[in-house]
């Protein structure tokens, strides 16, 4: 018989994520809300013009997002064209979920992306993810996806890769003898 601590058949599984345990909650409210104003607006204006409504905001959205992308690429052609990096920012993201929110059918979700389409808006919530981002990477354990930029600029401050090899003093060259020498 062995001593020790008894186990239980339970292991402890972890803490879900405030995220991962109320965003199912928030989607159902979601659905809920949208099937419920579109009823009241059925109510009020009919049928055909809950269905002309829903069918101009995917028409609005498809539009909205196929102006944002054509604009993204176009940055994208023009800074490579230059020879230097896309610009930061833009706007071009937050455009497209404008037009995303537009294109998923209901008021709620139409309400959003034109409130979005707006400049201020845009900067508010553009500043807002910014700095949240930026927030939740600093205060990331070591060893996870905030400290890896880290790493990457104290080992290659210039971003420049030399290839080569490493080979001892003592002339061994490691588990992988076999390997050719690199050349140019």
């Amino acid at each position: 018989m062995t001593t020790g601590a008894p186990t239980s058949p339970y292991t402890a599984r972890p803490r879900r994520s405030r995220l991962r345990r109320y965003l199912p909650l928030a989607i159902a409210a979601w659905l809920v809300l949208e099937i419920w104003l579109l009823t009241l607006v059925a109510d009020a204006a009919g049928g055909p013009a809950v269905f002309l409504l829903l069918v101009a905001g995917v028409v609005a959205g498809s539009v909205v997002i196929k102006r944002a992308g054509r604009r993204a690429f176009r940055n994208l052609n023009e800074a490579l064209q230059r020879g230097g990096s896309p610009q930061r920012g833009g706007g071009n993201g937050l455009t497209m979920l404008a037009g995303l929110l537009l294109f998923i059918p209901g008021l709620v979700s139409d309400a959003a992306g034109l409130l979005l389409l707006l400049p201020p808006v845009q900067k508010a919530v553009s500043r807002f993810t910014e700095n949240t981002l930026e927030k939740r990477l600093r205060a990331a354990a070591p060893g996870s996806l905030g400290d890896v930029f880290q790493q990457a600029r104290m080992h290659r401050p210039d971003g420049k890769v030399v290839p080569g090899e490493v080979i001892r003093e003592d002339g061994h060259r490691g588990p992988d003898e076999q390997r050719p020498p690199l050349t140019r």
